[in-house]
């Protein structure tokens, strides 16, 4: 079954840290572009983070720079997002996904290809 999982979400202090993982199924990540996305309450989803199959195609939107990584384990087809000094305006669903297309690339802060969605897991920030 062609699927993306989300775990790692939770409650956490301001300035603390969380670690979400993605697990593919189904397809190689390593042949196509996956990334973060987030939902907050009433406002509309936003790409965080963003990889391409080549990895050398690597997004960071402007609010997370320098707190938040990407990476991804090839061998184990899971890709991560390491969140550091969060804020509260970080709490949201996160949101898993990739891009089916053979060799697909990011665009920024767009994400027209990516086509396979994860169920998300919430992140709370308090204050």
């Amino acid at each position: 079954q062609v699927q993306v999982v989300e775990s790692g979400g939770g409650l956490v202090q301001y300035g603390g840290s969380l670690r979400l993982s993605c697990a593919a199924s189904g397809f190689t990540l390593a042949d196509h572009a996956i990334g973060w996305f987030r939902q907050a309450p009433g406002k509309e989803r936003e790409a965080v983070s963003c990889i391409s199959s080549s990895i050398t195609n690597t997004y960071y939107a402007d609010s997370v720079k320098g707190r938040f990584t990407i990476s991804r384990d090839t061998a184990k087809n899971m890709l991560y997002l390491q969140m550091n000094s969060l804020k509260p305006e970080d709490t949201a669903v996160y949101y898993c996904a990739a891009d089916l297309s053979m060799d697909s690339r990011c665009y920024g802060p767009y994400y027209p290809g990516m086509d396979l969605w994860g169920k998300g897991t919430l992140v709370t920030v308090s204050s």
